[in-house]
Order: structure tokens, then C-alpha cells, then sequence
């Protein structure tokens, strides 16, 4: 990793520097893999520890004062649990031990917030952003579950990707590789925004009510009132090398030459972006809805 340009983590509203870490590898038991992968991410995490109320303002979080001191809240996943517990409790003792706070997590399948409760606020501070770039850094890892597009499913697109399927397998069928496997299913067609790790209920929710909000503060003011006519033309590949290509895609852009509709796609994205449900990785939605790919061919149901 360039140390001019390191790895940052947006957690909400504030920005973590991930710091390095060599670490020496060596052999261990199948079952212990997990434990020690919570220690290095924890020890990684361990170097924020002194810059959170030096480099960064903090009054970011809510923490109430109690009879037994200060105390602050973090919502989390049920899933996401065993990763601030860490292995025989070692990662969450570690937490207790170094920020000098008690931590209550909510048993294995119950949801609920996770407690830090300390007799210092710069502890549970402490606690409270070493736990939120754990649970940041594990979600990270976690496949996708849901994602944000927009359904290119009309009638008339269908059947014209169907004719299109058929000419491609006329004219291709001896060369290698092609063939319908790797075609995409017609009623699947779509331009995706964005992909989502949503580990609740809670967050499916919160999904829906953001998507809401878009459609009132900008998406209905973008499409004033009518829906917004498209059109897919074109083929393009998704690799500077011709020879490893594995997805071709249909670029799409709108009827009346306008940018209404790359405008609403980021804007979508910026917006679930900043709420910390969809990971920073670009400014700006690249519009295209995926015709053929090779992954298709092992997964039927890949989107």
C-alpha cells in the first residue's frame, strides 16, 4: 500500500486512516483461522486508538452520562457479533482491557445494541470507534445479499434481446465458448447502482425508507412527473484485453440525449453511499445492463 495514499474507512460521516500492519505468518489449526484473523484486524484497528480525540472531533457520538459513569450505544447486525467477541472472548477483552470500559453484547441470534459503559467518556469513545471500524471492516467482507437497479424488463426489451440472442448464436455458435449458457435471462435485464450487504431486517427497512426519501427530495423533481424514456444500443466489454473478456454489456443512455438519468442513478448512489450501506468505490454509476457473462455458465441465478 502506497503510505502517501492509505486505505480510509468512512463511518458515519467521519473518515479512518487503516494503517499496515507486517504481520509473520505461520501455520495453524483449521478452527483457530477465524481468531486469528479477528487479532490482526483488531491490532490494525488498535492503531486508531490514539488519534480519535486528538485528530478527530469527539462529539460525533452520543454518550450519556449514568450512575456508572458514561455510556454510549452501537447498533449492529446479529452477525456481525462474533467479530467484536473474537475468539474464546479474546478481541472483546482486549477492547475492555485497553479504553478501560465493560462491553455487553446481546446473545448469538438476538438483535439489539451493543453497550459500552465506562467511568471515562474518552473511553468509551475509545471502544466505541474501535468497534465501529470492526464492524466496518468485517461487513466489508460479507458477500452482497441485495443490490439497487433499475428493471429493463418491458416487453418490447425482452424480445428484442431474444432476436439478439439469436443472431449472436447463428453467427457464433462454432466459435468457442459460445453458446446460451452464458446469455443473460430476459427478465433479469437491468442497470445496476449499486451492490448491498444488508445483514437485518432492520437494515432492509432502512433501505426501503432511503430509497423513499430519494424519490421525494430529487428522483421525482429529475423525472418531472413522467418516466424516463431510454434506450439500449450499442455492445461494449468489461476488459482492456479483448482475450479475457468474460462480460459483454449494452450501454443505455437516454432517448432525449439528456443526463437526467445518469444524474439520478448518482445521486441514488451518493446518497447510500454516505449512510455507510453501500461502500465508497466510485463517484459515479457506470450505466450498463449486462447481456452476456461468462459466470452465468457456472451460476444460473447470477445477476
Amino acid at each position: 500500500m502506497d503510505v502517501l495514499r492509505p486505505q480510509l474507512l468512512r463511518i458515519e460521516g467521519r473518515i479512518y486512516r487503516k494503517n499496515p500492519i507486517q504481520e509473520q505468518t505461520c501455520q495453524h489449526e483449521e478452527d483457530d483461522e477465524d481468531f486469528y484473523e479477528d487479532q490482526k484486524e483488531y491490532r490494525s484497528t488498535m492503531l486508531q486508538g490514539s488519534m480519535e480525540c486528538t485528530e478527530e472531533p469527539c462529539d460525533a457520538y452520543v454518550v450519556v452520562q449514568t450512575q456508572q459513569g458514561f455510556q454510549c450505544t452501537v447498533s449492529a447486525p446479529s452477525l456481525l457479533y462474533k467479530h467484536i467477541v473474537g475468539k474464546r472472548g479474546d478481541t472483546k477483552k482486549k477492547l475492555e482491557m485497553e479504553t478501560k470500559t465493560s462491553i455487553s453484547i446481546p446473545k448469538p441470534g438476538h438483535e439489539g445494541d451493543i453497550v459500552i459503559t465506562g467511568q471515562h467518556r474518552s473511553g468509551v469513545i475509545s471502544a466505541r470507534t474501535r468497534i465501529d471500524v470492526l464492524l466496518h471492516t468485517f461487513r466489508r467482507k460479507q458477500p452482497f445479499t441485495h443490490f439497487l437497479a433499475f428493471f429493463l424488463n418491458e416487453a418490447e426489451v425482452q424480445e428484442r434481446f431474444l432476436k439478439f440472442q439469436e443472431e449472436v448464436l447463428e453467427k457464433c455458435s462454432m466459435d468457442r465458448g459460445v453458446d446460451g449458457s452464458i446469455f443473460q435471462k430476459p427478465k433479469k435485464l437491468h442497470l445496476t447502482i449499486g451492490m448491498l450487504v444488508l445483514l437485518s431486517e432492520q437494515e432492509i427497512q432502512q433501505t426501503c425508507e432511503m430509497l423513499q426519501q430519494c424519490k421525494e427530495e430529487f428522483i421525482e423533481d429529475i423525472c418531472g412527473g413522467q418516466p424516463l424514456e431510454a434506450e439500449m444500443a450499442g455492445i461494449e466489454y468489461m476488459n482492456d484485453d479483448p482475450g479475457m473478456v468474460d462480460v459483454l454489456y449494452a450501454k443505455v443512455h437516454m432517448k432525449d440525449g439528456s443526463n437526467r438519468l445518469q444524474e439520478l442513478a448518482d445521486r441514488v448512489l451518493e446518497r447510500f453511499q454516505s449512510s455507510g450501506l453501500i461502500v465508497k468505490e466510485w463517484n459515479s454509476v457506470k450505466l450498463h445492463a449486462t447481456v452476456m457473462n461468462t459466470l452465468f455458465r457456472k451460476d444460473p441465478n447470477a445477476v
